[in-house]
C-alpha cells in the first residue's frame, strides 16, 4: 500500500490513545489529546483558506503549537515549510518566496516584526497565523497589504474531528536544507517515500518493512513506552525525521524550547529519558560537560542511548560520555535532507567513518557507473530507492543531484566522497564541496565570500572550515585588502557580515594576507587557504 504520514499518526493514536505522545515544558499530551489538538488546528487552517497543496511556512521555535501545526497541515494535505528562525530578513525572504508559501505561522514578537517588514516583498503570502498576541507592526503591515490575520488560539473553540479527505502516498512534504550547496533548497518528498526512507519503512530497529497501517499500529502497541528527547529545533531535518519516527513507534517525544544542557541532564532523571538526539559536538560537548559536572548527583539509570545526526561527533566527546555511563549505546547517524536516514557510522582504529553494506547505498564514478567493491577508486556515495522527487522549483539542481542512469534507476548524489571495500563497506572520506558544518548548521563558502567581497576594503577572500573543539568546524576567512584602503579589524569584518548573514555564518577566524592565492584559471585555491588558517 501507499503510506500517508497523517494516516500513520492517526492509526498510531487510535492504537495507543492513552500513552503520552508529547512532553513539552512540563505539559504532557497523550496520543489522543495530541491528535485532537492537531484536528482543531487542521480545522483552523481550513477555515483560514488553507487547503490541499498549499505551502505554509512554520516560522517557529519548538512548541506544542509547532507540532500541532505540522500534524494539522498534513491532515488537510497542505505542505509544511520548515523555516530557520536564525535567518536574516533577506534569507527569510528567500525562503518565503522560493517556497511559494501562501501562509506563515509565527509566534515571537521579534519574528512578527521581521515578517511585517517582509510582507511587501512576499506577495504570495495571503494569511498569517499568530501564536500569542499579535504585534502592532505586523497588524499594521497586514492591514496595509490586505493579509488575513488569524489567532492560533481560535483553534480551541473548534471541533477536533476533521472533514473527510482522501489522502495519498503522493501527498508532498517539503523539507528545506541548511544550504549545503548554496541557498537552501526545498527537498520534495512523497509521503510514501518519506515513510520508506527517512522512517525506515516503519521499522527503524528491525528487519523488514511494515506492510500496512494495521501492522504499523500493532507494532506501536507492542513498542515499549520509551522517552526520546529531541534536543534539536524542529526546523532541522534531523529533528523532523526523528519526530515522525518516534510518533510512528508510539513513543513519547520530549521537546524543549531551546537547547539547555542543564535542563536536559535534569530531565534524564525527572522524565526518565531513554534516548537523547543531538547534533554533533555542538550539542554533545556542552552536554557531556554537564554530565561530568553532575555525575553522581543525577540518576542516569534510564538513559540507554545518545544518538547524533547532521554534524561531526568526535570520538573524544563520545569517549567522555562513555566514561560517565559505560553502558550507553552511542549511534552516529549518516543522512541528509535529500536522503533521510542512511544508517549509522562506525569508527575504525584509524578514525575513519565506515558504513556497513547496504543495498540502498553504492559508490559511483563521474559517469554514474557503479564502482566495484574492493577497488581503490574514490567515488561519489549514491543512494538509490525511494529518492525524493527533487528540489522545489529548481529543475537544474534536481537533475544534478538526482540523476537518472541509463537503466532508469534514479540516484541521490550529494557530493559525499568515499571508497568501497571488498565486503561492500563504504569508507566515508568527506564532502567534495565547500560546505562547512558548524554545529549542525550548514554554511556554503561562496555565500560568505560574497558578503566579504561586498566590504569596500576587501580585495579578495576565500572561506574555509577551521577545526573547532565544540562545533566541529567554524567558519574561517582568508582575505586581502586594497592597498589604498584602511585595514579593517576582524570585528569590523564580522559586523559587516552580520548585516547580510545569519550569526552562525559569520567568520570566527579572519586571516589577513597580502594576496589571496588562486589557480592560473582564477579558481579558488582552498587548499592554500586552509594552510593560512
Amino acid at each position: 500500500m501507499q503510506f500517508n504520514l497523517a494516516d500513520i499518526f492517526e492509526s498510531v493514536a487510535a492504537s495507543v490513545p492513552d500513552r503520552v505522545a508529547l512532553t513539552y515544558e512540563g505539559t504532557h499530551l497523550t496520543y489522543a489529546a495530541l491528535d485532537a489538538e492537531a484536528g482543531r488546528t487542521a480545522n483552523l487552517l481550513s477555515q483560514s483558506g488553507i487547503g490541499a497543496g498549499d505551502h505554509v511556512a512554520l516560522f517557529l521555535k519548538n512548541s506544542i503549537e509547532h507540532v500541532a501545526g505540522i500534524l494539522g497541515l498534513i491532515k488537510i494535505r497542505a505542505v509544511p515549510i520548515n523555516v530557520n528562525y536564525r535567518y536574516t530578513p533577506s534569507e527569510l525572504e528567500y525562503i518565503f518566496t522560493n517556497s511559494d508559501s501562501s501562509a506563515v505561522v509565527v509566534e515571537l514578537p521579534e519574528h512578527q516584526r521581521t515578517l511585517a517588514a517582509l510582507l511587501d516583498a512576499c506577495p504570495a503570502i495571503r494569511t498569517v497565523i499568530v501564536i500569542g498576541e499579535t504585534d502592532a507592526e505586523l497588524r499594521a503591515a497586514a492591514e496595509a497589504r490586505s493579509v488575513r490575520l488569524v489567532d492560533f488560539a481560535d483553534a480551541r473553540t473548534l471541533p477536533s474531528d476533521t472533514a473527510p479527505v482522501t489522502r495519498s502516498g503522493d501527498d508532498r512534504y517539503i523539507l528545506y536544507t541548511g544550504g549545503t550547496t548554496g541557498y537552501p533548497k526545498g527537498v520534495m518528498w512523497r509521503h510514501d517515500d518519506f515513510f520508506h526512507k527517512p522512517l525506515s519503512g516503519g521499522n527503524p530497529y528491525g528487519e523488514g518493512k511494515r506492510k500496512d497501517l494495521a501492522e504499523v499500529a500493532a507494532a506501536a502497541k507492542e513498542f515499549p513506552e520509551m522517552a526520546f528527547l529531541i534536543a534539536a529545533p524542529l526546523m532541522h531535518g534531523a529533528a523532523l525525521y526523528s519526530l515522525f519516527t518516534f510518533f510512528m513507534l508510539g513513543a513519547r517525544v520530549v521537546l524543549m524550547r531551546d537547547f539547555d544542557p542543564k535542563t536536559i541532564v535534569s530531565a534524564i532523571e525527572t522524565e526518565r529519558l531513554t534516548t537523547i538526539l543531538i547534533v554533533g559536538d555542538g550539542m554533545g560537548l556542552p552536554l557531556v560537560d554537564e554530565m561530568e559536572r553532575r555525575q553522581g548527583e543525577v540518576d542516569l539509570t534510564s538513559l540507554f542511548s545518545i544518538t547524533s545526526g547532521g554534524a561531526l561527533w568526535s570520538v573524544g566527546v563520545r569517549d567522555r560520555m562513555l566514561a560517565v555511563k559505560p553502558d550507553l549505546l552511542l549511534r552516529d547517524n549518516f543522512g541528509a535532507s535529500e536522503t533521510g536516514n542512511d544508517g549509522a557510522f562506525t569508527v575504525d582504529a584509524d578514525g575513519n567513518l565506515r558504513m556497513p553494506p547496504s543495498p540502498n547505498m553504492i559508490l559511483v564514478d563521474e559517469r554514474l557507473d557503479e564502482i566495484a567493491p574492493g577497488s581503490d577508486e574514490v567515488g561519489y556515495i549514491a543512494r538509490i530507492g525511494n529518492v525524493p522527487l527533487g528540489y522545489y522549483g529548481d529543475e537544474d539542481k534536481t537533475a544534478r543531484t538526482f540523476p537518472t542512469r541509463a537503466d532508469g534507476v534514479r540516484l541521490a548524489i550529494l557530493g559525499d566522497m568515499g571508497r568501497v571495500e571488498s565486503d561492500g563497506t563504504i569508507v566515508f572520506l568527506g564532502r567534495g564541496s565547500g560546505c562547512i558544518n558548524t554545529g549542525g548548521e550548514k554554511v556554503f563558502a561562496e555565500e560568505v565570500e560574497a558578503a566579504l567581497h561586498a566590504h569596500p576594503a576587501v580585495a579578495d577572500a576565500l572561506v574555509v572550515p577551521a577545526p573547532d573543539e565544540r562545533m566541529g568546524q567554524r567558519v574561517a576567512a582568508v582575505l586581502s585588502v586594497y592597498p589604498e584602503a584602511p585595514a579593517p579589524s576582524t570585528e569590523e569584518i564580522q559586523q559587516h557580515c552580520r548585516t547580510m548573514l545569519a550569526g552562525y555564518k559569520i567568520p570566527r577566524t579572519v586571516v589577513f594576507v597580502d594576496e589571496v592565492r588562486r589557480t592560473p584559471a582564477g579558481k579558488a585555491d582552498y587548499k592554500w587557504a586552509k594552510t593560512q588558517v
